[in-house]
């Protein structure tokens, strides 16, 4: 378990989170950037979010204050960005695949920051492999089960169509607030869809969660642009970054087995507060999860 394997897949230098440690062995968590956003189809630059929530990091203090824990207690490895073929979807998605493959298999949690949604998918279908019947939940502003988005068939746009059909996963959507109409009816068939909500649906569904594996999934755009707004296709209407926070507090009390957030795209936040968000979201799962 010395982490060789992963560190073929992943591109030296660069930052790192906020007090990551340097052993992998002894590792319950390892942080992994998914720089890819080819099928952007509003506003690209998620390519560029992994980096961006470690430098965030950074200015965050390594004890939070709600969770009573700190980072230097906890056990994780940021094993950097993937070096994924620029422009070749299927070829990233078997990158990822394998690099989240490779953690699992050697009994630890990953933790995947994109990047595009698309992402997800070849994580999950590393987790298929491993776990039977996991769940997936989803926060995110869009439900993304599009068949096919602009003539493509593997987008940011239809990467839960292909977690419900080609995985054939149960899916849990929360806080969605913008579909075609088309998503929300294969929603009403094939998904546990909860439109505009997250914490109260969350709360009534939890209990079905209990007891068995979950992924979980966060796109950055659940939460209102007024709070987040450096993401490609921020969506008016979301949830607040406390209400976020809130529901990965929730959230963490599950048999957690992998996690992803998404979607951050720092050059349309100057302030980076979206960043930040999320580099104290991923803080709150490091400590639920690495100690």
């Amino acid at each position: 378990m010395n982490g060789e394997k992963l560190r073929a897949l992943c591109e030296a230098g660069g930052g790192r989170f906020l007090a990551a440690g340097d052993d992998y062995a002894q590792s319950r968590l390892v942080l992994l950037g998914a720089p890819m956003d080819y099928t952007t189809s509003f506003r690209p630059g998620s390519r560029s979010g992994p980096q961006a929530i470690r430098s965030a990091s950074q200015g965050l203090e390594e004890y939070s204050l709600a969770a009573g824990k700190t980072l230097f207690a906890a056990r994780f490895f940021d094993a950097g960005d993937l070096l994924l073929p620029a422009g070749d979807v299927a070829g990233s998605l078997a990158i990822i695949e394998e690099a989240v493959h490779t953690i699992l298999e050697e009994g630890k949690f990953p933790l995947l920051v994109g990047g595009e949604h698309l992402v997800t998918l070849g994580a999950l279908r590393a987790v298929a492999r491993h776990f039977v019947r996991p769940a997936v939940v989803q926060l995110d502003a869009h439900a993304d089960l599009r068949s096919h988005y602009l003539g493509v068939s593997h987008s940011h746009a239809s990467v839960m169509y292909h977690v419900a059909t080609e995985l054939g996963l149960d899916l849990y959507q929360y806080g969605i607030r913008s579909a075609a109409e088309e998503e929300v009816s294969f929603a009403k068939e094939h998904t546990h869809f909860y439109p505009f909500h997250v914490l109260q649906p969350l709360a009534e569904t939890i209990p079905a969660l209990k007891g068995r594996p979950v992924y979980l999934t966060v796109d950055i755009d659940v939460v209102d642009p007024a709070y987040a707004p450096g993401t490609g296709t921020p969506e008016p209407g979301g949830i607040t970054s406390a209400e976020l926070l809130a529901a990965l507090e929730e959230l963490a009390g599950l048999e957690l087995v992998g996690m992803d957030l998404v979607e951050v795209a720092p050059h349309y936040d100057p302030a980076g507060i979206t960043a930040m968000l999320a580099a104290k979201a991923m803080r709150e799962m490091i400590l639920a999860k690495a100690l």
